[in-house]
């Protein structure tokens, strides 16, 4: 047993104690908990590392350090760590992300020798709900993309992708992996929009999912057909998916600057709760 303050790479062994601080914050960390669930801790099916925090012998902070940088239950000391192992190593991820407070002193550690980055969203209201909306009705032509439907989803998945995140996912390997985690989603049930004439309108994505909570991600609205109510109903529909179909609580995270979405949201019941920080390479 680990007796003193230290941090290591976790290894298929240390799972449940890993998952109990995961579910510590279950709403926070579903993202994270979600792909555990999955893979295990193995890195090769993970994706990434999981970096352990012990003091006294026992795991109380994690780290993920795949394509995003994510700091989990992360103390003062935690994310000290955590930077000094990230920095002996060099940046291979393409974002950090995490709890407001954590995330920005990890990133103060890293950025002299990591920076600059592309972008720095400082906070990023995290927003949760537990049941539907009782003033907005959902859009009843919203529903689960079909398998078949893949090409007609595409298109507004890069749209929103490259305006939320000022770069293409079809850049590097020509969208590969970002298609696969699109088909992944649809396989899932978990690919929502509304259709027609082979448009689509409206579309989010519940994406992490665990049984204590759920995100939904992705929300886009046609740029021809906003400023009519379509987010909200649209959020309606699929939050009451989520619910009924996914777990107990939703959430999701959205840019402070976009006033129009948190209005939007929180007339759909999302309350704030928290804050994200995302620092993009």
């Amino acid at each position: 047993m680990l007796t003193q303050t230290t941090t290591r790479v976790l290894e298929p062994a240390d799972l449940g104690a890993a998952l109990a601080v995961l579910e510590s914050a279950p709403v926070e960390n579903a993202f994270v908990t979600a792909r555990v669930r999955i893979a295990g801790l193995d890195p090769w099916r993970l994706g990434g590392e999981m970096w352990g925090w012990y003091t006294e012998g026992r795991l109380t902070s994690l780290c993920y350090s795949g394509a995003n940088l994510v700091p989990i239950c992360a103390t003062p000391e935690a994310v000290r760590a955590f930077a000094d192992r990230a920095r002996r190593i060099g940046r291979r991820c393409s974002s950090i992300v995490g709890p407001a407070g954590p995330t920005a002193e990890l990133w103060r550690l890293l950025e002299p020798s990591w920076g600059p980055a592309r972008d720095v969203r400082a906070h990023q209201p995290l927003m949760v709900t537990e049941e539907p909306s009782a003033d907005v009705a959902p859009d009843p032509l919203v529903r689960r993309v079909r398998k078949d439907e893949m090409d007609v989803i595409m298109p507004a998945c890069v749209a929103m992708f490259t305006e939320e995140v000022g770069v293409s996912p079809l850049a590097g390997d020509g969208g590969l992996l970002y298609q696969a985690r699109v088909a992944e989603l649809v396989a899932a049930g978990r690919s929502f929009a509304r259709i027609e004439d082979g448009k689509v309108l409206f579309k989010a994505e519940i994406g992490a999912a665990t049984r204590q909570a759920c995100q939904i991600q992705g929300v886009w609205v046609a740029p021809e057909h906003r400023g009519k109510g379509l987010s909200e109903t649209g959020m309606a529909a699929v939050l009451q998916y989520a619910l009924a179909d996914v777990a107990p609580v939703v959430s999701l995270y959205v840019n402070d600057y976009n006033t129009p979405a948190r209005a939007a949201y929180r007339r759909v019941g999302f309350r704030e709760t928290g804050a994200f920080m995302s620092v993009l390479f």
